[in-house]
């Protein structure tokens, strides 16, 4: 893995640079990722040569985000194959990565899956790893389009439950361009209301501790001119009090059977502000981010992050002193509880939003008609 090509973060133009593309050099092909860990205050991109890296880049968060680790997770196992190293072996070690992102481990069974049935069916390992660098690239592409579609569910729920216009939204997080092959997931909802002349304000929490709110999302609203103000995570609260949150945007990185969503962690007191004070609160994902195998939100494994991301806080290009790459902000030897998730109980969740439409009430029941009826158009 190397930086290569970095860049001023400084105009407003949208970034050139994808979050996430292959390319084929002479020296064999390579997964190139944005390194989100150097944003805003500069557009470096890693090069990955193998799964290893990629691995790497998963756990540091370089490459992050629930649908686009599906993708990235699929490219894995293509570098792999194409590369000639052990794809099981590689697959493996990419799935279990990040084990609360669902579309991670989907995106790495549809790769290997390609490769499996590939090499079986004609026993040449050339046109598997072909196989599976064509799944990798199709999984991509379906991405992009689930992104606009998300999108036009979301504003058209939006506009159902806020029809005044006006609305001024809360996000948590970073669920914009840099976490999908198109332009986000909840982000990308926000992102047409405000094309439409609908949005208001963006509300943007910093997502501690790794404030992806403050360094990805204003990072993303900023480019795209929005209107957006950053608070604390525990501002929100006094900004549902003076009536200035209309609604709440997020989105997920694993949702279970019954409709309990898990997001990154402060979602759910997010959630029960909004419940408290009678504003939606929505979830946008891909289909693919439903796990009909994980029942319910106390089945969901929550990633437990180190503890020097709380003890510490680091910043692009500011020297560090603490163990883990930052500055210290807590005395040495202090013990911290850093879960990367929390699960919020379907019953305070107004609407999840898909590609394949909106479900609400959210229940079990009408999440399983809705993949349902998903496979059915992947099918045909």
């Amino acid at each position: 893995m190397a930086d290569q090509d970095a860049r001023s973060g400084e105009d407003k133009r949208p970034t050139g640079i994808p979050a996430l593309r292959w390319e084929e050099p002479p020296e064999g092909p390579v997964l190139v990722l944005l390194d989100q860990t150097r944003l805003p205050a500069e557009e470096v991109e890693l090069v990955c040569t193998d799964a290893p890296a990629l691995v790497e880049a998963i756990r540091s968060l370089a490459v992050r985000g629930a649908p686009l680790l599906g993708v990235a997770g699929a490219y894995g196992v293509a570098l792999a194959a194409v590369r000639g190293f052990d794809v099981a072996e590689a697959a493996d070690a990419l799935a279990g990565a990040r084990p609360t992102a669902v579309n991670l481990a989907v995106g790495v069974r549809r790769a290997r899956a390609a490769h499996q049935e590939a090499l079986a069916r004609t026993g040449d390992a050339g046109r598997a790893a072909a196989a599976a660098l064509a799944a990798a690239r199709a999984l991509h592409q379906e991405d992009a389009e689930a992104s606009a579609r998300m999108a036009a569910h979301g504003l058209a729920l939006l506009d159902e439950l806020l029809p005044a216009g006006g609305q001024r939204v809360l996000t948590h997080c970073n669920t914009g361009s840099l976490v999908s092959g198109g332009e986000g997931t909840a982000f990308a909802v926000a992102l047409a209301a405000h094309r439409a002349g609908r949005l208001r304000r963006l509300w943007v929490d910093e997502t501690r501790p790794l404030l992806q709110g403050a360094r990805l999302t204003a990072y993303e609203a900023a480019r795209n001119d929005m209107p957006y103000t950053l608070l604390t995570d525990n501002a929100a609260g006094s900004l549902f009090a003076a009536g200035e949150v209309d609604a709440v945007l997020i989105g997920a990185d694993r949702i279970a059977a019954d409709g309990s969503v898990a997001n990154k962690v402060g979602s759910y007191p997010l959630a029960v502000l909004a419940r408290y004070h009678h504003v939606p609160f929505i979830v946008v994902a891909p289909v693919t981010t439903v796990d009909p195998d994980t029942p319910d939100g106390a089945s969901v494994e929550v990633e437990q992050r180190p503890g020097y991301e709380v003890t510490e806080v680091t910043a692009p290009q500011v020297p560090v002193t603490g163990a883990g790459g930052g500055i210290p902000v807590a005395p040495l030897g202090t013990q911290a509880y850093n879960p990367a998730f929390d699960v919020t109980p379907p019953e305070l969740v107004t609407a999840i939003v898909t590609e394949e439409g909106a479900v609400s009430p959210v229940t079990a029941e009408a999440l399983a008609e809705l993949c349902a009826r998903s496979r059915q158009v992947t099918i045909s």
